[in-house]
């Protein structure tokens, strides 16, 4: 059974239309709020084949104001002055056959992996064990590098992955409930504009089939972007 408080959200919203990005986010922020700091999740509803690799949408983007989350990072580093800049930048741990020798049992308690170009020879061999749970470095969202700070800063400050699921979605939080209604709007527009401009070339017509903004324990809000993007 639905609770209240989602009952009581379900009334402030019209499900059968689309709002512009602002006037949704003004919608989400006067819904009841849960007993803990809510997750403000963005959903994409891809016109794409994630089948085809020519239709494989993913990409990274910085959020103007964060996640609200704190992100522990993990580089795979040998000794030497990447390792050290991981460390100064506030990397979480660091290492690199020890790191890799823990993987290999089981251990994630982290968020984001990063890797220098040397130790991904190795670092690829967890591929079976890292890359279910999309923890794996990729050159393509800026975590396989030598600039380890770098990297480290920018994951830490609330850079953002998205990666189409095989169902053609995309989920990518966007801040908390306890954000102001303009930065959620700028974190989602940052989003929006990155998925938008990430568009396979091959996918003919309609591209982004349906947008929605939604808390952790709420309905979704539909919205509306053309704004963005010719439909």
């Amino acid at each position: 059974m639905p609770s209240k408080r989602f009952k009581k959200a379900l009334t402030l919203v019209d499900a059968t239309k689309s709002y512009p990005l602002t006037s949704a986010v003004d919608v989400l922020t006067k819904f009841p709020k849960a007993k803990f700091n809510e997750t403000v999740d963005l959903s994409f509803k891809l016109n794409v084949d994630p089948k085809q690799s020519d239709q494989m949408v993913r990409g990274t983007t910085p959020l103007p104001h964060g996640s609200g989350k704190v992100v522990r990072v993990l580089v795979f580093s040998k000794p030497g002055a990447p390792a050290e800049a991981a460390r100064a930048a506030g990397a979480e741990f660091v290492g690199f056959e020890d790191m890799i020798k823990k993987c290999n049992e089981g251990w994630s308690d982290f968020d984001v992996a990063i890797a220098t170009p040397d130790a991904m020879t190795e670092v690829r061999k967890l591929g079976k064990v890292l890359g279910p749970r999309g923890l794996m470095p990729n050159p393509k969202t800026g975590t396989v590098t030598d600039d380890t700070g770098r990297a480290v800063r920018e994951v830490k400050a609330g850079r953002v992955e998205f990666k189409v699921d095989k169902a053609g979605n995309i989920h990518v939080p966007v801040g908390k409930a306890s954000f102001s209604a303009s930065q959620i709007s700028d974190n989602a527009r940052s989003v929006i504009d990155a998925v938008v401009k990430a568009r396979p070339s091959s996918v003919k017509g309609v591209y982004v089939k349906s947008v929605t903004l939604s808390l952790t324990m709420s309905p979704p809000v539909s919205v509306d972007v053309r704004e963005f993007v010719t439909l």
